[in-house]
């Protein structure tokens, strides 16, 4: 499995079967669009950073909500979630998906903006790879990233939605959450299989691109 990070909360992950994009942005993000096809797409919630699939190539299927999804040999689960902690009020409602995987189990949180329940956690289950959230102002802030990696406990943690030099929204740098580790390692992509996952949390940085 490859997985890349488009920028903002979107990442391409390249499974030996298929092509997953999470939260889709178009040009206004600050981002170069992804240009190629994919097969899959997941959309958090329906801001417009997060749900330009109106910009994917190809003819992806486009995963919403809550519920059990599939496609092939993966299977993809979306939880219900807040995209803030007035229970939906300020900003709605988010989904959270979990995509299984040539025995790996992806977690992206979209724009969670609470601490996860203890049903939500439940739900969840284990946990290989976390795509966390950290910029705060429109989700969780790192404070509130560290205690959900405590809560779900897994193997990798990627975060996503912080302050760049591209994105045009105001988001808090991601030096805060980071800091919070011991282990922190940044490359350009991450190439992972199921029997490559460490016994100690891994903080991963990868380089916007596509």
């Amino acid at each position: 499995m490859k997985i890349r990070w488009l920028g903002h909360a979107s990442f391409l992950i390249e499974t030996e079967e298929k092509r997953i994009i999470t939260d889709p942005f178009d040009e206004k993000s600050g981002y170069p669009v992804f240009p190629q096809e994919v097969d899959i797409a997941t959309v958090s919630h329906e801001h417009w950073d997060h749900n330009a699939v109106h910009v994917l190539k190809g003819n992806p299927m486009i995963i919403k909500g809550a519920g059990d999804f599939g496609l092939d040999k993966i299977r993809i689960k979306g939880i219900s979630s807040f995209h803030d902690k007035n229970q939906g009020k300020n900003r709605g409602t988010n989904t959270i998906y979990k995509i299984i995987s040539e025995g790996l189990n992806l977690l992206h949180l979209g724009d969670l903006g609470q601490i996860l329940t203890r049903e939500q956690i439940r739900e969840i289950g284990k946990v290989d790879v976390l795509f966390i959230p950290v910029g705060g102002n429109y989700t969780i802030d790192a404070k509130d990233a560290l205690a959900i990696v405590e809560q779900i406990k897994p193997g990798i943690i990627i975060p996503m939605h912080f302050k760049t030099a591209h994105v045009t929204i105001n988001l808090a740098p991601v030096e805060a959450f980071v800091c919070q580790f011991e282990r922190c390692v940044k490359k350009p992509y991450l190439e992972l299989s199921k029997e490559g996952l460490g016994s100690q949390p891994l903080v991963m940085l990868l380089d916007y691109q596509y």
